[in-house]
């Protein structure tokens, strides 16, 4: 894993904002956003915790090693298609447990 993922990791899961190249980590009234490029490809929740991804319509190698940073999540790629922890996935907004 690189070291800009692991830190936007680390901040996204302690809650902390982070400004790093194309990569940033923001925190609104009811979310903390990670953002790759500007678009957000994860939300965790500051009242319930609940962590939703996506790809935001970018299947690049860059998006899918950020998000697999992010526990409980593991996306591999097989023929131009995403797998999210062994299931078939489109890429929309989806809850992590």
């Amino acid at each position: 894993m690189r070291k800009i993922t692991q830190e936007s990791i680390n901040a996204f899961m302690a809650g902390k904002e982070l400004k790093n190249s194309n990569t940033t980590v923001e925190i609104n009234v009811n979310y903390i956003l990670l953002k790759l490029h500007g678009n957000t490809i994860a939300r965790r929740g500051i009242h319930d915790n609940k962590t939703e991804i996506t790809n935001a319509g970018w299947m690049s190698n860059t998006t899918k090693e950020r998000l697999n940073g992010l526990p409980n999540v593991s996306i591999s790629q097989k023929n131009w298609q995403w797998y999210l922890n062994g299931f078939l996935w489109d890429g929309k907004l989806i809850e992590i447990k």
